[in-house]
């Protein structure tokens, strides 16, 4: 079979495998659809922190069910998405039910070789039913969870005030669901068109591009009190930094962004708000099931995020192009 390996950074391959054996547990999915994501982009440019290479890359994953065990729930034929998060389920965290956070979590496409080919063999526990959504909808389901398990952690409200720094995809998601719960939601980026595309598709409140005066300007909206609620998904550290300065008293931060520096702040201000600082890490069953839910209910609007396609043996070249910001992607599927 085929797959898209991240041989170095920089160079993408497209390799020759055998499809692989399913092993106790597991069932074996035909991939038909791969979201190309942040962690993909980050992996090319040589800037993902958990990463040996070579890696084949993918973990928005959609597919069929090509071979499953007896007595399983699943049919040959299925439509799946993939829960790309393998968890021991017998550390801390796990046992919590903390899965996202496993003491030995293996990420599909980070730790191990992901899902950009024909077929992968996978935990049937980690295999999510996807019945009533097209394979587009279905590769979509892992990045929007990471935004909403970042909205869940906020503990966003009707009368909340949120800002999301940064409307790359999981920026894009996070402002779905915090407007799904009824807050007043503001977005930041330095992309017109995307901060357009938040307008006109998920109807955020405001849409601010990042300029000089940004700060003046966020200071006036909220009458001087900034925000109750500061998601980042920016992939900035600097930026990140930053970001503590749009908490209002007594508001939370989250971050759902990861980058390869240490993040600081002002102690001070920091304790004058009782600033909430919270990391966010991927998603669980339960913001996988959340988003299914919303899919199906029609406040998503998928056909408006994918605004690439191609196929398995176009990205070598495509993922590149798409990785840059004059692409204008919002987000990229790959067709097999």
């Amino acid at each position: 079979m085929k797959a898209l390996r991240c041989d170095e950074p920089g160079k993408l391959t497209i390799i020759q495998r055998d499809i692989p054996k399913v092993g106790p547990g597991e069932v074996l999915v035909r991939i038909r659809r791969v979201g190309i994501c942040g962690t993909d982009y980050h992996i090319f440019h040589g800037n993902q922190p958990y990463l040996e290479y070579p890696r084949v890359i993918g973990q928005e994953l959609a597919g069929e069910i090509a071979e499953a065990p007896s007595g399983s729930s699943f049919r040959v034929g299925d439509i799946v998405c993939i829960e790309p998060y393998l968890s021991c389920g017998t550390c801390r965290a796990c046992v919590q039910g903390k899965t996202n956070c496993c003491q030995h979590l293996q990420v599909l496409g980070v730790h191990r070789d992901g899902g950009a080919c024909e077929y992968i063999a996978v935990p049937e526990g980690n295999v999510v039913p996807a019945a009533g959504l097209g394979l587009d909808e279905a590769a979509m389901v892992e990045f929007l969870s990471i935004g909403a398990h970042g909205v869940q952690r906020s503990g966003a409200a009707s009368t909340s005030r949120v800002v999301v720094v940064g409307a790359g995809p999981i920026g894009i998601a996070a402002a779905i669901f915090a407007k799904a719960r009824g807050a007043e939601v503001s977005v930041l980026d330095m992309n017109t068109r995307r901060l357009a595309f938040c307008k006109d598709e998920i109807s955020v409140d405001h849409a601010f591009e990042v300029t000089p005066d940004i700060d003046d300007r966020l200071k006036k909206v909220t009458d001087g009190d900034f925000f109750d609620i500061v998601l980042d998904a920016t992939g900035s550290s600097r930026t990140m930094m930053k970001g503590f300065s749009y908490v209002g008293h007594g508001g939370t931060y989250v971050l759902l962004s990861i980058v390869r520096a240490d993040i600081t702040f002002n102690d001070p201000e920091f304790h004058k708000r009782e600033t909430s600082l919270l990391g966010s890490r991927n998603a669980t069953r339960h913001d996988f099931e959340a988003v299914l839910d919303a899919m199906r209910s029609g406040r998503v609007p998928v056909t408006a995020l994918a605004s690439h396609r191609g196929d398995l043996d176009e990205a070598p070249s495509l993922v590149p192009m798409w990785s840059t910001p004059e692409a204008g992607v919002i987000k990229a599927l790959v067709e097999l």
